[in-house]
């Protein structure tokens, strides 16, 4: 059994910080308050997060920027030795890794994911990514496969792993895209079966992978509305046709001031004033080409919205405004979110000091 955090923990809503391991963290600016990726400022996170109670950190898979005025990522900690690192500099929040599959053979990972729990002494996780990122893919010297392909490749990457983390001796694995005479893999994970997987499978095929592989799925959605309809969707194919319980999570990033004016002069400032608005379009027309023209009148609010938070849900005014929002994700269904600010430092201490005993006075939080 695991008693990794992000699994075990009694709070109604659990809590992650994302992004912590890139340039910029989740906001497409040049605000000085911005992450800068030193491996002092990561460890400083961590801890900040661990001490306030948090159950994970999950970090973004990327190798490079998205160009414009501030290079968008481009400066980023690969997520495998920085989750060994950060779960030797802490005792008690989950870590995760993120990758796309693409980039690394499930032999390989299966070793580090082991070697990393170990560490850890159980607390790791792995976020798959099927990959998205055709320029990023494409630096691997690997074609970027069809979207729904990319999702048997995974299928078949992590039921080689799984196999690797749980099989005594050695098995000849006979998948259509990892085939392996002879494959063998000591020692297990401290976790039984293995470590928790997530995902963030929004299609249809992402979402039953998911639903098929994950312990926590990672929604993306316009409002928590949407994100409660994905997370019953997802809940309910995990269920039905493969008799397992998967936790959702959503994503939302905070700014909280005294006033609600205060906060939203503030996203403005670092949207409006000082966002990255060639770089935003080179993000969209990855995930949308020619973007503007294809999302016609919805691109600006798009493109906003992937400034102030890369696309999550925003919790913006007051303590109490943003807990009111903490409160209908979990009405929603949403079994936690992921969190980020511009500044992260900033943020963790005032979420320690004022969010934290309203989420609890809230039934939030125990």
């Amino acid at each position: 059994m695991s008693n990794n955090p992000i699994l075990t923990s009694p709070h109604k809503l659990k809590l992650a910080v994302f992004g912590l391991n890139v340039s910029g963290g989740c906001s497409m600016t040049d605000s000085p308050e911005v992450l800068q990726v030193t491996w002092d400022e990561s460890v400083r996170i961590a801890q900040l997060a661990e001490s306030a109670g948090i159950e994970a950190i999950i970090p973004v898979a990327r190798w490079k920027g998205m160009g414009g005025n501030v290079n968008f990522n481009h400066r980023n900690f690969e997520t495998f030795t920085w989750a060994a690192g950060l779960s030797a500099v802490t005792s008690k929040i989950s870590v995760f890794a993120t990758f796309h599959v693409p980039t690394v053979h499930p032999i390989r990972a299966a070793k580090e994911v082991a070697t990393i729990d170990h560490i850890s002494r159980g607390r790791f996780g792995l976020n798959i990514v099927a990959g998205w990122n055709s320029k990023e893919i494409g630096m691997f010297g690997v074609p970027q496969k069809e979207h729904d392909v990319r999702y048997d490749v995974a299928d078949d990457w992590i039921t080689l792993c799984k196999r690797l983390w749980t099989a005594k001796g050695e098995f000849d694995h006979e998948g259509p895209y990892f085939p392996s005479p002879g494959a063998y893999s000591e020692p297990k994970p401290v976790q039984s079966p293995h470590p928790p997987l997530m995902s963030a499978g929004n299609s249809a095929r992402g979402q039953l992978f998911a639903a098929q592989h994950a312990d926590l799925n990672f929604v993306v959605a316009k409002d928590i509305a949407a994100a409660g309809e994905i997370a019953a969707t997802g809940k309910r194919i995990a269920a039905e046709k493969f008799g397992r319980r998967m936790q959702v999570f959503g994503q939302a990033y905070v700014v909280c001031r005294d006033t609600e004016r205060e906060a939203r002069e503030y996203v403005n400032d670092y949207v409006n004033v000082k966002g990255d608005w060639p770089g935003v379009r080179n993000l969209l027309d990855v995930l949308v080409p020619n973007s503007k023209s294809a999302l016609g009148t919805g691109w600006e609010a798009m493109a906003s919205n992937l400034i102030a938070g890369y696309g999550a849900i925003p919790l913006v005014g007051t303590a109490e405004q943003v807990v009111e929002g903490m409160l209908a994700f979990s009405r929603a269904g949403l079994d936690g979110i992921t969190l980020s600010w511009l500044n992260y430092d900033a943020g963790l201490t005032q979420f320690k000091q004022k969010i934290l005993p309203l989420m609890r006075q809230a039934g939030l939080r125990e």
